[in-house]
């Protein structure tokens, strides 16, 4: 039962990571002049969830939570691949 936990805690690890360093990927394709045709596409956030902020004045501090899962193409090909790369290893 403890390693089945530990494998789904490195799953969520390796997609979160996947999702990141695909956005970023995305981001960075945008500098580049030879893919000026397919990266609006790749790049285009499709927003899915979004909760706007929630503002808590305790008097000796202020909290603010709001959450925003806007999530673009190419951190869903990340996330595909980080699936792919832990099944696979």
């Amino acid at each position: 039962m403890r390693g089945s936990t530990k494998s789904v805690g490195i799953c969520v690890l390796f997609v979160v990571i996947g999702a990141v360093l695909g956005g970023i990927l995305g981001e960075l394709m945008k500098e580049i002049t030879a893919l000026n045709g397919i990266v609006p596409y790749l790049v285009q956030t499709y927003p899915i969830l979004d909760l706007s902020p929630v503002h808590i004045n305790l008097y000796v501090i202020q909290l603010s939570f709001g959450l925003i899962f806007a999530p673009n193409l190419m951190s869903i090909f990340g996330v595909l691949l980080a699936v792919f790369l832990f099944r696979k290893y």
